[in-house]
């Protein structure tokens, strides 16, 4: 879908790309803090794991416990703590919480590095759960902050950029560990890092503009079980946002499951060593990277539910393609990743990965910004809290079941690969269905990306809030998808009772609360219905869309407007915005030369524009003055 143009053909400056945030006080400050550590957390893990795992660190623990316990340690804190560090999120500024919360890091590193100076693994390892509590506070804050300091069209590009950030750090810090862990003067280089990273994200904290508390009032208690439940409750209070937060914390166990299975995967079934590892990981967190990137330009600057679907498609499909791969016989001598990468069946593994990866950000992105988007301003923090709680609960749920999965059962990697993909679409079969909303959304993000390349022109004309009544000429059957799916607001449309009714369509308008009419004449009680739910619609200040010709073109011209509108206006004064489709005539939607839907589609990805105009004042909005308005947006261009 193109940029969005104002009438010089200049993007509207609210369409910029999601990097220029990176130059904005408002997120940059913010960004750099929350990659920094990301990044220092996993230099210090993924430190500690290297040096007892090539004896550096001496402990009478097996390794795979240490592991487990190691993981245990980091996790349990965010039951302990996140609805305490919701309710302080909300209740205090999280400019001054976040500074607190890296000066708490720079203490934890100068005694991580105390601790690695005198082999003390077990202090190492208590320092884990340190770790925990820390980033178990910052969760709230990272995510309830973005929407205080970004603007809706921005929600995307700015949840884009943490993810990307939160896994190339995440990356970064295991690739930086596996050097310089296991050098002879490992502990110097691993104390340097980690000390001079918190103190350097400490002083960019310092940078984050305010975020004034939310809820001043917010009661801080803590008791970790009714808290918890508690916290859990605010997300639950809201369906939608609800089967967001599970949605969400499913994705961590699918991540979880493959990030922990990846070591096993290359060394028993790819034959690689560590640096075979490396790849897998880099290309997974790479992936993810690129898919959250792309969101905001797939998604048109908008929170897009319709990617969701698309993700957990990719998840399934790369998740089954890793089970059906042929794996390489495995010899005694392992190889390294210039090896691996040199054989083509390799690179289908890489692949694979890689659009894990890709499909997983398209996935995950849209319903941060959604839960961002839609939660209670005041209990924002609380929701994101439940989030880390749920997120913590699926992870240890993917542990669990790894281990019955290849411990209880005994079944392979390659087959836990294809249980989860199965899992995957199971799971997002029963969201859909329980919130139709995802489904709707993704036949229309299908329908404007495969049929059509939808210009916008002058689209932030629409107004970001309050009611208003958008008309438009009717050329196609698609017209009202088009629309809602470049409108950054839902838009409730009144839509021809026959076309209402038409399968697959039906179920779209139905979904997105549209208005059925027909004539006085045909239905006279649905047709003031009609009338009555738009009022209703207006009063609560949405956004309304009619098309007053009331129905399709048939000769490609505009037909004269219908006093509809005028009843309107006269019930509920609201402004109006004229806007304009263009070339949509001529297409397999529209009844040129023989009736719509009669013919095998003859374009694809052909070029329409969608074109508002300026606010006509409900005095103004006669139906003639209207239909010329619509006609000069038009032009010449059917």
């Amino acid at each position: 879908m193109s940029d969005q143009q104002t009438p010089n053909g200049t993007p509207d400056p609210r369409d910029h790309s999601q990097f220029s945030l990176l130059k904005s006080r408002r997120f940059a400050p913010f960004f750099f803090t929350q990659f920094l550590g990301a990044f220092n957390d996993n230099v210090y893990k993924n430190s500690l794991m290297a040096m007892i795992t090539f004896g550096l660190l001496s402990s009478t623990m097996d390794l795979s416990l240490m592991n487990n316990l190691g993981a245990m340690l980091f996790i349990l804190p965010f039951f302990l703590f996140s609805a305490l560090a919701g309710q302080l999120s909300d209740k205090y500024e999280k400019s001054y919480l976040i500074r607190r919360i890296k000066l708490l890091e720079i203490v934890i590193m100068v005694l991580g590095a105390c601790a690695f100076y005198f082999s003390a693994t077990a202090g190492l390892m208590c320092l884990l759960f340190l770790m925990g509590t820390q980033s178990a506070f910052f969760g709230p804050v990272k995510y309830s902050i973005i929407p205080q300091h970004l603007d809706n069209h921005e929600l995307v590009g700015g949840n884009a950029l943490v993810e990307m950030g939160t896994f190339l750090a995440i990356l970064t810090g295991t690739l930086i560990a596996s050097v310089i862990a296991t050098r002879e003067d490992g502990v110097m280089w691993v104390s340097a890092v980690i000390i001079s990273v918190s103190c350097l994200g400490y002083l960019v904290s310092r940078q984050i503009p305010s975020a004034p508390a939310a809820n001043p009032t917010q009661k801080v208690r803590f008791n970790p079980i009714t808290e918890t439940w508690r916290t859990l409750g605010y997300a639950r209070q809201t369906k939608s946002i609800f089967l967001a937060v599970l949605a969400i914390s499913w994705f961590w166990f699918l991540g979880a499951a493959y990030l922990t299975q990846i070591y096993g995967f290359a060394k028993d079934f790819l034959g690689g060593d560590q640096s075979v590892v490396m790849v897998l990981l880099a290309t997974f967190s790479i992936g993810i990277a690129l898919g959250s990137l792309l969101c905001e330009r797939l998604s048109g600057h908008k929170v897009e539910l319709g990617l969701v679907p698309l993700g957990s498609i990719g998840l399934t499909i790369f998740g089954i393609d890793l089970f059906l791969q042929d794996l390489p016989a495995v010899s005694n001598e392992l190889i390294n990743a210039g090896e691996f990468l040199s054989s083509p069946w390799n690179l289908r593994i890489v692949f694979d990965f890689l659009m894990i990866g890709v499909f997983g950000g398209f996935y995950i992105v849209p319903l941060y910004a959604m839960v961002q988007a839609r939660s209670e301003p005041q209990h924002r923090s609380q929701v994101i809290a439940a989030i880390n709680i749920m997120n913590a609960l699926f992870m240890v749920a993917s542990a669990i079941t790894g281990i019955i999965v290849l411990g209880v059962l005994d079944l392979s990697i390659p087959q836990f690969f294809m249980i989860l993909a199965i899992l995957n679409a199971l799971v997002s079969i029963y969201i859909y269905r329980t919130i139709p909303e995802f489904a709707m959304r993704f036949i229309i993000w299908v329908l404007t990306h495969t049929m059509y390349r939808v210009n916008h022109i002058n689209l932030h004309k629409i107004p970001d809030e309050g009611a208003c009544v958008l008309v438009c000429n009717h050329v196609s059957f698609v017209d009202a998808l088009l629309i809602g799916g470049a409108c950054r607001r839902p838009v409730r449309f009144v839509t021809f009772k026959p076309i209402y009714n038409m399968p697959v369509l039906n179920f779209i308008f139905r979904t997105a609360k549209a208005i059925p009419i027909d004539s006085k004449k045909a239905d006279p009680e649905g047709y003031e219905k009609a009338f009555e739910r738009i009022a209703e619609e207006l009063r609560a200040g949405e956004v309304v869309c009619i098309f007053p010709e009331g129905k399709l073109t048939t000769t490609g011209e505009i037909d004269e407007f219908k006093n509809g509108i005028s009843r309107i206006l006269d019930e509920t004064p609201v402004p109006v915005i004229p806007m304009a489709l263009r070339g949509l005539w001529g297409s397999f939607f529209s009844h040129k030369d023989r009736p719509a839907l009669t013919r095998l589609p003859q374009r694809f990805w052909s070029k329409i524009d969608m074109v508002v105009g300026d606010t006509v004042p409900a005095e103004d909005a006669s139906p003639g003055y209207l239909k010329e308005k619509v006609a000069e947006l038009r032009g010449d261009k059917q």
